[in-house]
């Protein structure tokens, strides 16, 4: 066992999420994601690849699943000329308190609101439930396209939210996720594989949830609700993967081991 893995795990998992959201938040020890800490590049993210790929957001709906309380990205994106962003985070996610220095930097998107900033719901909305239940209630109108960044690897139901997510989504619509498959202990980015469920579910497992899930599990599941989709690789680290392969369970090996050293992938989806 990898007592220097095991043991910052075990911490994680029993430490409560709103002391995690704390220190994400301070960057004490836990790494909050590009979104919450460094949204501006989490835009540029997001348009470096509508550029290569030749999408256009001009003029659309974008539903921004898992902005991470930070709505400078939404910004990024109506300003490179999105029509309107939806900015959904789960139902406990702390709600973002906006100043006087973003409605300086975006006037047309904040305005006054009984002494508080308020975001313009001309073109912002923020919604903090479960995407499930949005789509169940149609909470929210349909989209032109859905984009997260290091969101899918948590999700406690993928095959369920992917589905709602789809149900948002107009007819031609695209979805864009980037989706980290690394254990986020990123030192040893496939030692999540070696544990068992039981163990992981109930000794390991952060309270942010890593749900282990592997490329060809994504690609499945988008199969379901998308007519096109494509899996791109982004980057893979054949050699940490090697160094642990005989340890790794074999529900998480394909049999490929180009396929299963994937670190990070981009689902390319739309109806």
């Amino acid at each position: 066992m990898n007592i220097a893995y095991f043991i910052p795990r075990l911490i994680r998992h029993f430490m409560p999420e709103s002391l995690a959201d704390w220190m994400k938040k301070r960057r004490v020890i836990i790494k909050a994601g590009i979104e919450t800490l460094n949204p501006k590049a989490a835009a540029e993210r997001y348009l470096d690849y509508f550029h290569r790929e030749n999408i256009s957001i001009t003029d659309k709906i974008v539903l921004q699943f898992g902005y991470g309380g930070n709505i400078l990205t939404a910004c990024e994106l109506l300003h490179a000329g999105a029509a309107k962003i939806i900015a959904c985070e789960r139902a406990d996610f702390p709600s973002p308190v906006f100043d006087e220095s973003l409605r300086h930097a975006y006037p047309d998107y904040f305005h006054q609101e009984s002494n508080c900033i308020q975001p313009n719901p001309d073109f912002i909305q923020i919604i903090h439930e479960d995407i499930r239940k949005v789509a169940d209630e149609q909470k929210i109108e349909k989209v032109d396209m859905v984009v997260s960044s290091s969101v899918f690897e948590h999700l406690d139901d993928v095959d369920g939210i992917t589905k709602s997510l789809a149900d948002l989504t107009k007819a031609r619509g695209r979805h864009i996720h980037f989706v980290d498959l690394r254990d986020h202990y990123f030192k040893y980015p496939f030692e999540m594989l070696t544990f068992s469920e039981q163990v992981w579910e109930n000794w390991l497992n952060p309270t942010s949830n890593l749900n282990r899930f592997r490329l060809p599990q994504y690609e499945e599941i988008f199969r379901k609700y998308f007519p096109n989709i494509q899996i791109q690789i982004q980057e893979s680290n054949p050699s940490s993967f090697l160094h642990v392969k005989h340890r790794i369970r074999k529900e998480f090996l394909s049999g490929d081991d180009m396929i299963d050293a994937v670190t990070l992938i981009t689902v390319k989806a739309s109806k």
